[in-house]
């Protein structure tokens, strides 16, 4: 991988990570390329750049709820071929994912998502299990699942885990369902007919869960952006164009306004852009 943008600026906004360039465990990315432009503006080469630095948490984001979104779509916008959005994702994007999983307390996913990629337990190297815990987390970060039905499969491969999931969901979903989910997993009650979304954060929160890595699908995310609940977007766009007729990285319900959001990062690798923005420039849901 090669960086080839910190905004300018970047570095000396309150609450946002500074762009380093120094090599670490987190997988060094090789110099940019010669004289790169971004908007016109020449862009400092780095020699390297370190992945656990470029995705590091804002200051403070552990203090109270952060909602960081991973997804991966084509050129032309797709977020899926065939149903799923791994034929999108190349080694990187994987190097990524599996990075963004491991900073986080917790992965936030919607029970449509779970079926169609068949969600299994995180997976944490010895090595990062103990960098996890030096820095406060527990060795290997929970999926939390969000479903108005509970419309799950409790011999699912995901309820086969180390740490049991957490299932994110409503009062109105059958009583029947909810019980043989108590089995295999944390069973919580977030709304009365549909799953409400902070109510949903805040029983994450309430469990010490607060850095939450929100890998979708497209619904959840529109869920979390609309209501105002995203503070950071991490996306990978793939060199490929997969055609009408799919998915994006949100859908539902239109908006009242869209959400402005900040780029502060981009980095390459194989034509694979890996884009990081920012809702706000002070913090977490900070106006």
């Amino acid at each position: 991988m090669r960086r080839i943008l910190p905004v300018p600026g970047y570095s000396d906004r309150p609450g946002t990570p500074a762009p380093l360039a120094t090599p670490g465990a987190g997988g060094a990315i090789a110099a940019a390329a010669d004289d790169p432009t971004v908007g016109g503006e020449v862009v400092a080469k780095a020699a390297e750049v370190d992945l656990d630095e470029a995705y590091a948490y804002p200051p403070g984001a552990g203090q109270t709820s952060y909602v960081r979104a991973n997804f991966v779509s084509s050129v032309d916008g797709a977020a899926e071929v065939g149903g799923r959005s791994g034929p999108l994702g190349g080694d990187a994007d994987r190097r990524v994912f599996q990075l963004l999983r491991w900073l986080s307390d917790v992965v936030l996913v919607g029970a449509g998502t779970v079926r169609h990629e068949n969600y299994g337990p995180v997976i944490v190297t010895p090595e990062r299990r103990d960098r996890r815990r030096a820095a406060g987390l527990a060795a290997v970060p929970p999926i939390a699942v969000v479903t108005a039905t509970a419309g799950l499969d409790p011999g699912a491969r995901l309820f086969d885990a180390e740490v049991r999931p957490v299932v994110l969901t409503c009062d109105a979903a059958p009583s029947a369902k909810r019980q043989a989910l108590a089995a295999v997993a944390e069973v919580v009650i977030c709304g009365d007919s549909t799953v409400d979304p902070a109510s949903a954060l805040a029983a994450l929160a309430e469990r010490g869960m607060t850095r939450v890595l929100a890998e979708g699908g497209p619904l959840l995310h529109a869920q979390l952006a609309g209501a105002g609940l995203l503070d950071e977007l991490c996306l990978t766009v793939a060199p490929l164009l997969a055609g009408p007729g799919r998915m994006g990285i949100v859908e539902g319900p239109p908006w009242p306004e869209p959400t402005t959001m900040r780029l502060v990062q981009a980095l390459i690798e194989d034509g694979n852009l890996f884009l990081r923005y920012l809702r706000y420039l002070r913090g977490p849901r900070d106006s």
